[in-house]
Order: C-alpha cells, then sequence, then structure tokens
C-alpha cells in the first residue's frame, strides 16, 4: 500500500454554509476521529487528496496538523453525485502495527473459457490488516474457473497477514455455460410469438347484425 502525507487545518465552520465556504476554498471539510478521542474538524486540499488516493482509497495517510502529525485512513468519501467532486471526507486514525478492518477491492483478469459467461457478485472483500499494510487488492483469473463452477470468498488467495471478514461462502464471481444458439433461437421465437398474440386486434361485433 501506498504511503501520503498531506496537510490539514482546523475547521471552526459548520454546517452547509461552512462546508460550502471551505469547498469554494479549494479545500474539503473532513473529520478526523478513532482510539475514543473526540472527532475533529479539519479542511484538506482537494488536489492533495486527490493525489494521495489516485491508487484507491486504502491509502495511509500522514496527516500533518498543527499539534503534530496523526496517521489515518480513509474510511467514507463522499462525493457530488453529478459533478463528482469531494463532498466530505472521513478519516479514522490509526496506529502502526494496529489491526484495521476494510474493503478489499477484487480484480478479474484473464478471459473466460470458450462457451463461458462471468457473473461477478462482489467487487471487494471485508478483511482485517495491519493498518500499515494493507494490499492494493486481489486478482481472480477467470481463466482458471471451469465452466459451471465458482469461486466463493473462502476460495480467495490472500496475502500473508489478511484475514478474511466476508462470510467464506459468499459468492464472488461464477462462469456459467452460455446458452446454445437453438436455444437463443427458440427463446427469440418465442418473445416473437407472444409479441404477435398481443398485436391481434380485438374482435370487434359486425354493425350490420
Amino acid at each position: 500500500m501506498s504511503e501520503v502525507r498531506i496537510s490539514a487545518e482546523p475547521r471552526t465552520e459548520f454546517g452547509k454554509g461552512g462546508a460550502r465556504r471551505t469547498r469554494r476554498a479549494g479545500k474539503i471539510p473532513a473529520v478526523l476521529y478513532g482510539h475514543g478521542t473526540e472527532p475533529r474538524h479539519i479542511a484538506l486540499p482537494v488536489r492533495e487528496f486527490a493525489f494521495a488516493i489516485r491508487g484507491g482509497i486504502n491509502t495511509l495517510l500522514t496527516v500533518a496538523m498543527p499539534g503534530g502529525d496523526e496517521l489515518a485512513l480513509p474510511k467514507a468519501i463522499q462525493r457530488d453525485p453529478l459533478k463528482g467532486t469531494f463532498e466530505h471526507v472521513d478519516l479514522l486514525l490509526v496506529r502502526r502495527g494496529e489491526k484495521v478492518t476494510i474493503e478489499l477491492p477484487i480484480t478479474l483478469t484473464g478471459e473466460a473459457r470458450p462457451g463461458g459467461l462471468v457473473n461477478q457478485d462482489l467487487n471487494s472483500l471485508t478483511v482485517e490488516a495491519e493498518a500499515t499494510n494493507i494490499p492494493d487488492g486481489v486478482e481472480i483469473n477467470i481463466g482458471d474457473i471451469e465452466v459451471g463452477h465458482h469461486v466463493s470468498a473462502g476460495d480467495v488467495q490472500l496475502p500473508a497477514g489478511v484475514t478474511l471478514v466476508t462470510e467464506p461462502d459468499a459468492l464472488v464471481v461464477a462462469v456459467a455455460a452460455a446458452p446454445s444458439a437453438e436455444a437463443v433461437e427458440a427463446e427469440l421465437a418465442g418473445l416473437e410469438g407472444e409479441a404477435g398474440i398481443e398485436r391481434e386486434a380485438p374482435q370487434t361485433p359486425d354493425s350490420s347484425s
């Protein structure tokens, strides 16, 4: 994992108005909490933070505070749903050697075997790892999965020192058999038949009778 130093300053304005003024100044409203301490409201430089997490949310931050440096992990990042800009960040205080629970991204590599269709159920695994030794993620080569088989959370090879928290039998990815051309044609014919029935005009009584 990467470790990045980022500057921070105390935030004295709160509420929606204070948050807007903080963002207009090129900073992100944030909260630093953990280890039984009172939450501290801070502001982070937008560019520094964006650079820090470019490799993923599991980035260890050395937060430079007026009273000294703090180690923290981003726990929640809120973005504007339309603009994608940072709205708010929650930072969790950690210590070197301490175990933390995080979401580990899953990346699929390779190609499915001939006749296979890939269905991914989980994009990440919940794991426990040392705060200063969090892996960037795990990879699953779907080319290693036989058609009709699947990979559960407990099957995923985790890096040393990482413990699975997700239920071991949770489905991660499955490779199903693709339907045959005959089956696809039969299904299309059935759909066309149903559509033809729906398009039939209702019979109306003959007005002349």
